[in-house]
Parts: structure tokens; C-alpha cells; sequence
């Protein structure tokens, strides 16, 4: 009999060890969706302020409206995942997306333009907290940083297509309809539901989800009261709120910075697609060389790059220093979450048996940034009459983080 159970054991271990790199593929996948319903709107920033009469703080507040529903939605999502499994949230999460894109080309003013991309705070956790926590159960030790390195070029590969196709071609090829690509682009994110569902469905993917069915029966808010007396985990939710503070203003505004410095609106989809491209390399790099040993030094370099990228894109009308500027900043952009995320994950205390109620207290707090930047960002434009100001604002967080790494550093020495 047990000789029986051993032989059992061996074949689900052997099961999951071949079709992990399949369900990656298809995180990676809703992931992409997750990129491009989050970035569709920063390339028609102009084409909808015109239709609907908004000015740079109204835009502002709409394109920060979803990571404000996010914090309410994604401590919740956390303990829903670690108590029901990934398979169904994160085919929730495509659902929701889907809607939320569609709804946008049926806005007709602020009111219901935000209340269309607030929808998408409500499945945007669904994924960005499954995925880790799929990936933290699943893969181990080096491979699980080239995992998370793997999944995170979703989200980049999706707002490349968006920058770089939105004007150039799905524009043009739907008379200059912006609603018509909401529409366009959410039957893309359903059809990428509708391969999730194939995945999620196979057998092997149920024997996957049964064999991590060793839930964690402590009470939810117990775990989070206890991760948030970790001073540790502390830290690095502050760090992740600064992280997304820079992250969401660049990727929200950079399409607006760069047609305003003299560029058509294809042009500034081309040139805002190259922090995407950098960073697609970046996140599968430099997660892997951020080993525990030197992971500090490694944050230290690229926070120091975003503070350059931000400085650079002050130039953002000369080529070279918009060109450094742009890639410095993909750098940061594809590499500095996924590393908070590993360095949360990999705590003491947290470990992949909490890794979705950590994720949820990572991305809830972080979001807090994500409101925050698009819309501080949005309203000093229009306090200044540029982007300057909020540029510098940028390089001032900057500054802020690295201080905040030089308390995680002292954390951890105490240790």
C-alpha cells in the first residue's frame, strides 16, 4: 500500500513538474490582457479629452480611478485565492477586463468613463495577485525568478501593442474611433478568457489545483495582522507604494509627454513603447541575478536609474537624452516590482503559504501609488502648464525609496 501511494505521488509530482510551464503560459497570457486593457487609454488621452470637454486633472483622476478600487478589492482577492485556488479567479479577473474595456467605448462623460475603468480595479487583483502566488507554488529557487521574470513580459508585451498599434493602426483602421478600439480591444481579452478556460479546464490543471489544495486553514485577517508586524514587510509595502507611484504616472502620461514635446500621436506610441521593450529584457534578466545575497545592491542600481530616467525626460525634445531616458526608465519599470514581490514572498513568515494573502496586502498598499501618481501628475500639469514639475516629483520619490532601502537594509542586518 504505500509502496502504492509512493508510486502515486511520484506521478503527480510528475504531472506538475510538465504542465506548470503550460499554466505559466497561460498566466502569461491573461497577463498580456492585463498590459493591454491597462494601457489602452494612455495613447488616446487626446482623442478622448476632445470628445469628452476634460481637461489634463479630470484625466488625470479617470486614469486613476481603477488602482482606487483596486485597494479596496485586492486584500479580499488575496484571501479568496488562497482559499478557492487560482483556475476560476483568474478566469474571473479576463471576464472582468473584458468589461471594463468594452464599457469605456460606451462612456459619454467623466462620470461614466471613471465608473468603466474603475471596473477594471475590480479584476486586476484577481491576476496580479494569482499569478505570483501560482508561480511562488509551483517553481523554487532560481527558476522561480526567471518564472515571475517570464510572466511579467505579459503586462509589457500587452502595453507595447497598445502604444504602438493604437494610433498607427487600429485608429486609422476604425475611423478614428476610440470607442470602436475599447471594443476591439476588449474581444481580445475575451478571446484570451476563452484560451484560459481551455488551459484551466484540462485535467491535469484540476490535479494541479487538488494537489495544492493543502489550504491554510488560519484565519485570514490573522495572517494579515500578522505579515504587518513584520517590520520587514512593513518596508516593503512602503517601497511598493513608491514604486507604483513612478510606475503608473510614467505609464499613464508618457504617451501625453511625448506628443506634447512636438511628436504626432503615432510617433509618441513608437517612442513610448521602448521603456516596454527594455523592460521585457530587464524582467528577464535581473530577477534572476537579484539572488537574496545581493538583491540590495540590485535595487540600490536600479532606483538610481529610475531617479536618471526621470531627470532625462525633462529633455524629452532632444533624441539622446529622451532616448537614455526612456530606456533607463524600462529598466526600473520591468524590474522593481517583480523584485519587491520575490523579496515579500520570500520573507520569513510569508513563504508561498501566504503568498496570496501577501500579495494582496503588497498590491493593495502599492496601489495606493497608483492612484496617486496619475492624478498628482495630472493636476501639477495643470497647475504648471507642463510636465516638469511632475517629472521632478518623479525623481524626488525616487529619492524617498532609497532611503526606505536603506531601512530594509538595516532590517535586515538586525536580523
Amino acid at each position: 500500500m504505500a509502496i502504492a501511494n509512493a508510486a502515486n505521488k511520484d506521478s503527480d509530482d510528475q504531472v506538475a513538474n510538465e504542465y506548470r510551464w503550460f499554466l505559466l503560459f497561460g498566466v502569461w497570457s491573461l497577463y498580456f490582457a492585463f498590459g493591454l486593457t491597462l494601457t489602452a487609454m494612455a495613447p488616446l488621452v487626446d482623442p478622448i479629452r476632445r470628445d469628452l470637454n476634460l481637461n489634463d486633472s479630470s484625466v488625470g483622476l479617470i486614469l486613476g480611478a481603477w488602482p482606487l478600487v483596486y485597494i479596496a478589492c485586492a486584500i479580499p482577492c488575496g484571501a479568496f485565492l488562497d482559499k478557492a485556488g487560482p483556475r476560476w479567479a483568474l478566469l474571473t479577473s479576463g471576464l472582468i477586463m473584458a468589461s471594463s474595456c468594452a464599457a469605456r467605448g460606451f462612456s459619454h462623460d467623466q462620470i461614466t468613463l471613471f465608473l468603466a475603468v474603475a471596473g477594471f480595479g475590480i479584476g486586476g487583483p484577481l491576476i496580479s495577485i494569482g499569478a505570483p502566488k501560482l508561480v511562488a507554488s509551483w517553481f523554487t529557487g532560481k527558476e522561480r525568478a526567471f518564472a515571475m521574470g517570464v510572466y511579467i513580459t505579459g503586462p509589457a508585451l500587452g502595453s507595447i501593442l497598445a502604444l504602438s498599434l493604437t494610433n498607427s493602426f487600429a485608429m486609422p483602421l476604425l475611423d478614428n474611433n476610440w470607442r470602436h478600439v475599447m471594443f476591439l480591444y476588449s474581444g481580445v481579452v475575451l478571446l484570451i478568457s476563452l484560451i484560459w478556460i481551455i488551459i484551466g479546464s484540462s485535467r491535469k490543471a484540476r490535479q494541479m489545483e487538488r494537489m495544492d489544495g493543502r489550504k491554510n486553514t488560519q484565519q485570514q485577517w490573522k495572517v494579515f495582522a500578522d505579515l504587518l508586524r513584520q517590520p520587514i514587510v512593513v518596508t516593503l509595502l512602503a517601497m511598493a507604494i513608491g514604486v507604483f507611484f513612478f510606475n503608473h504616472s510614467l505609464n499613464n502620461w508618457l504617451p501625453e509627454i511625448l506628443r506634447r514635446s512636438g511628436m504626432s500621436a503615432s510617433q509618441a506610441g513608437f517612442w513610448a513603447t521602448i521603456p516596454s521593450l527594455v523592460g521585457i529584457f530587464g524582467s528577464l534578466l535581473i530577477p534572476s541575478l537579484a539572488i537574496p545575497e545581493r538583491r540590495s545592491k540590485v535595487l540600490l542600481v536600479l532606483l538610481v536609474i529610475a531617479a536618471g530616467a526621470s531627470l532625462l525626460l525633462q529633455y524629452s525634445d532632444h533624441v539622446i537624452p529622451l532616448g537614455f531616458g526612456l530606456a533607463m526608465q524600462g529598466l526600473a519599470k520591468g524590474s522593481l516590482m517583480t523584485i519587491l514581490m520575490l523579496s515579500l514572498v520570500e520573507t520569513k513568515g510569508v513563504g508561498t503559504k501566504h503568498a496570496g494573502a501577501a500579495g494582496g496586502l503588497f498590491f493593495s498598499f502599492a496601489e495606493i501609488g497608483g492612484v496617486l501618481g496619475p492624478v498628482s501628475f495630472g493636476a501639477l500639469s495643470d497647475l504648471t502648464g507642463g510636465f516638469s514639475a511632475g517629472l521632478l516629483m518623479l525623481t524626488m520619490v525616487c529619492c524617498l525609496l532609497l532611503s526606505l532601502l536603506g531601512r530594509l537594509n538595516r532590517l535586515h542586518r538586525e536580523r
